[in-house]
């Protein structure tokens, strides 16, 4: 497996993102939606200047078919494992990780207990849109992994939610900031060929060293 050379520019990274493939038929019930690759990048440019990514090892909590998961790859980070529950997006971003030249440890597991050592998490959780606090599973294993931060996306309207998960946890937000995120037509019960949604982008600093 011959490694693809690391983007360079905002642009490549965009179109390496962009060719991992987004969900055949999205499971409704996980909220299966593929972090858009703009939105993508720019998390995890933000990690790279922050010196959280290359030669970190990177957990991506709920991975889908793995676009954050691989683009931290590409990027330099080290080991880098995606967590998954649904096998048929890991299989998908397994055939992905390989075609990109990176390696990506998968574990197709639910997140709730998920506590392995991390220096960094990224993490595109479900909004809570079909189920409500199906997030929360996701910010607890994302602390109790103790990694250096976290880069996760979510609903402007959970803002007062992960502020205070932040302070129990004695970690520090560093950034909350409004994204450009148009969620396509995916699920049957759409009605609307795309509609914008209020998403921030997390950083998170759980410990203080860089």
């Amino acid at each position: 497996m011959t490694p693809s050379p690391a983007p360079r520019r905002h642009s490549e990274l965009v179109r390496a993102l962009s060719s991992v493939p987004e969900f055949d038929e999205g499971r409704p019930e996980l909220e299966q939606i593929t972090v858009p690759a703009e939105v993508a990048a720019a998390l995890l440019e933000i990690a790279t200047a922050n010196g959280d990514l290359a030669d970190r090892r990177v957990v991506d909590l709920g991975a889908g078919t793995g676009r954050l998961a691989i683009g931290a790859a590409l990027l330099g980070a080290g080991p880098v494992i995606a967590v998954e529950v649904d096998p048929a997006a890991a299989e998908v971003g397994r055939t992905a990780a390989t075609e990109h030249g990176v390696r990506i440890e998968w574990e197709v597991r639910n997140v709730e207990g998920y506590a392995a050592p991390a220096d960094t998490v990224v993490m595109n959780p479900p909004f809570g849109a079909q189920r409500r606090h199906a997030d929360r599973p996701f910010w607890a294993a994302a602390f109790a992994c103790a990694p250096r931060a976290v880069y996760a996306f979510a609903l402007e309207e959970s803002r007062t939610f992960i502020a205070q998960r932040a302070v129990e946890r004695a970690a520090h937000v560093e950034t909350t900031r409004r994204v450009r995120w148009e969620l396509p037509r995916v699920f049957p019960h759409h009605r609307r060929d795309r509609v914008a949604l209020a998403v921030d982008l997390w950083v998170i600093r759980t410990r203080g060293d860089r």
